[in-house]
């Protein structure tokens, strides 16, 4: 059975195929400050069907500011992430949750992170198993952004890209670099107007070795394409990729509300 690891958004997902992490940090600066926020969103497969609809629930809270990404799908499977950040000069992850249970899924998920202190915990159960639980404690670099990839293409410069990291769980903690490139430039429909995005891919650095191990037994991670509004304020469009390794390609995007 496939195994699932997580990539948070997203999402979250990169097994220890990856290579090892870089020694320099790229904190990314704070160009548009998160606000209070509540998004409404839908998962639909390739063909257009609907899946799960979501919601972006987020604060501004003296510690920080508290980010919650719930999406309850069809056959009752719950997708809920929250991360905690500052956003002083420059972005920081402060703590990191992610639950995952349900049909939808290979393995249940659980995990926990604490920037202060280092601490984590991670509970994964597949369902032909048993639980497996790894806790500890690990330094996290400044530029780890689990759970906060939409928020750093908002605020990356003009045409510019950038390499952060991500936690990968498997279930121990592994460090994974994260390339987030712009390819192009295109537009988007807005009840008929046309908006300018930027289309951005982001991609696991993984290793020569360990990348050509990865394609060849099929765990080599997809990329994840994402379009961002552009203009005076930025804006999210849509990201399209799976939320566990091996898993099937989804389109998150915002939905349209209208009064009945």
């Amino acid at each position: 059975m496939r195994r699932a690891t997580t990539w948070a958004m997203a999402a979250g997902l990169l097994l220890t195929l990856a290579g090892p992490g870089r020694s320099e940090a790229a904190v990314i600066t704070v160009r548009y400050a998160e606000g209070v926020t509540h998004g409404f969103l839908t998962i639909r497969s390739q063909a257009g069907e609907l899946l799960a609809e979501g919601d972006l629930l987020q604060v501004v809270r003296p510690e920080g500011v508290d980010s919650r990404l719930v999406f309850h799908f069809r056959d009752g499977s719950l997708h809920d992430e929250t991360v905690v950040f500052s956003q002083h000069r420059v972005f920081s992850m402060l703590s990191y949750r992610l639950v995952q249970r349900g049909p939808t899924f290979p393995e249940e998920l659980e995990v926990r992170v604490e920037r202060e202190g280092g601490r984590y915990e991670v509970r994964s159960r597949r369902h032909d198993a048993g639980e497996k639980t790894a806790r500890g404690d690990m330094t996290l670099p400044p530029d780890v952004y689990n759970g906060m990839q939409i928020t750093l293409l908002k605020n990356l410069a003009k045409d510019a890209g950038e390499t952060v990291q991500i936690l990968a769980f498997t279930p121990t903690p592994t460090l994974i670099p994260l390339e987030l490139t712009p390819i192009a430039g295109e537009t988007a429909q807005a009840e008929g107007r046309s908006v300018p995005v930027t289309h951005y891919v982001m991609k696991a650095k993984l290793g020569v070795i360990k990348g050509a191990l990865a394609a060849l037994i099929g765990k080599k991670p997809a990329d994840y394409h994402c379009w961002i509004a552009t203009g005076s304020v930025p804006a999210f469009v849509s990201v399209e990729g799976p939320l566990y390794v091996g898993g099937p390609i989804w389109r998150i995007e915002t939905a349209s509300l209208r009064r009945h």
